[in-house]
């Protein structure tokens, strides 16, 4: 028996990691020239419509902290005292506990730090802070 018949017949046991190597490297390429574009976005203009927002179940609750650090909770003008009665009271039978913070950008950090502390302590989840976009000279 000649050795080299049984080994042409038989089954090919390697594998052949060439077209392995090759996918991989266009993998890598693809990856390397996408993941930049992802961490600084790509520009998308998005269209404007008319259409008004969709309803929701629940109103967004808001607390203003104006220039002056007077406290308006929903249209109503609080002390920072009664705050964490009136957050309180605001989300007695709501689930979702979700207020918006919108504070003028003159006022000291440490007053809206203490705000976020008592809006915090008074049970609500979710404080969101409002901002406007930086307006670019693009």
């Amino acid at each position: 028996m000649n050795t080299s018949r049984k080994e042409s017949k038989g089954p090919l046991s390697e594998i052949n990691v060439v077209p392995l190597v090759d996918i991989m490297l266009v993998l890598l390429i693809i990856f390397m020239i996408t993941a930049p574009m992802m961490q600084h976005g790509m520009g998308i203009d998005v269209p404007n419509v008319t259409a008004k927002p969709l309803p929701t179940k629940n109103e967004p609750q808001v607390l203003n902290i104006t220039r002056n650090e007077n406290l308006i909770l929903n249209e109503k003008k609080l002390n920072i005292k009664d705050l964490k009665a009136a957050v309180q009271f605001l989300f007695n039978n709501k689930t979702n506990k979700e207020i918006f913070l919108r504070a003028d950008k003159d006022v000291s950090y440490g007053f809206v730090a203490r705000c976020m502390g008592i809006v915090r302590e008074a049970g609500v989840e979710k404080i969101n802070m409002v901002t406007k976009p930086l307006e670019s000279n693009e």
